[in-house]
Parts: C-alpha cells; sequence; structure tokens
C-alpha cells in the first residue's frame, strides 16, 4: 500500500482465511454454553451466480468428492439460487455432525477457489436454534476474513 492509497482512504482487502471455518465447532460450544443455541447440521456457501461448463464442471467435482461420505441421505450438496441473484450450495449433516459440515463447507470453498471462482465466493454459514425455536447463523464473510451472527427475525 502506498501514501495515496493511504491518503485516498483505500485499503488492503483481507486475504480469505477458510482454515478459520475450522473454528466454528469450538464456538459451538461456547454458544451452547452461554445462549443454549445448538447446530442445526444445515450450512452452506454463497456466491454470486456463475454460469457455464466451468462452474458445472467444479459443481460435479463437489458432488463427487463430497458423495464419498456414505454418512448421509440424500445429496452431498444442493444447489440452490435465490431471488437476488446469489447461488447457494446447502449440505445438510445430522445436528451432531458440525465438525463434518465444516468440512464440507471447506471442501466447497477450497473447490470453488482452486477452479477460478474465488472472487465470487460470498460467505459461508451454519445454523444454530434454540430450545424456543429461533434461529442463529455464523456467518464467515471472504471480503472481511470475519465472522458475524445473523439472527433473522421471525
Amino acid at each position: 500500500m502506498g501514501l495515496l492509497d493511504i491518503l485516498l482512504g483505500r485499503t488492503k482487502p483481507v486475504a480469505p482465511d477458510l482454515d478459520q471455518l475450522f473454528a466454528l465447532p469450538s464456538a459451538a460450544v461456547s454458544l451452547e454454553a452461554a445462549a443454549s443455541f445448538t447446530p442445526t447440521g444445515r450450512g452452506a456457501v454463497c456466491f454470486a451466480t456463475v454460469e457455464g461448463a466451468a462452474f458445472e464442471q467444479t459443481h460435479r467435482e463437489v458432488q463427487a468428492l463430497l458423495d464419498a461420505d456414505t454418512d448421509r441421505d440424500g445429496p452431498p450438496v444442493e444447489l440452490r439460487r435465490d431471488r437476488y441473484g446469489y447461488s447457494w450450495l446447502v449440505s445438510e449433516r445430522t445436528p451432531d455432525q458440525l465438525s463434518l459440515l465444516v468440512n464440507d463447507l471447506h471442501a466447497v470453498n477450497s473447490s470453488m477457489e482452486v477452479n477460478g471462482f474465488g472472487p465470487q465466493l460470498l460467505c459461508s454459514l451454519a445454523g444454530f436454534r434454540d430450545p424456543e425455536g429461533r434461529s442463529l447463523a455464523m456467518v464467515y464473510l471472504y471480503k472481511r476474513g470475519t465472522f458475524f451472527p445473523f439472527a433473522p427475525l421471525p
């Protein structure tokens, strides 16, 4: 970063550190002890929608990589698109398999990065719920390299 960047308020973007996702299982223990939120077993990787053969190949690679795991029912990850133009690769596990869910999310992110789709990655999240049914997601933002909680209103 040069002097001109400093004067104009430009900052160097934080490089995403996908290994931070592995902190989720230990954070889940603290979250349960402090606020009674437990994992739902559901997580997702969100990215700007990509079309074309290269993305289809990446999606097949992710499916094949995660399909080797026989501890799940149904597809390893499901591709969904929202009304805002973003795509979500959603992984579902049982609530007690948060570590495996984190491995899934990391594998999806790594495959996307290796195949040139890193700039399209927006966030990864893991879902939690409390005994009263309230939802919470721990969201990792790639552009900032940090986690934040997201608690939607009912």
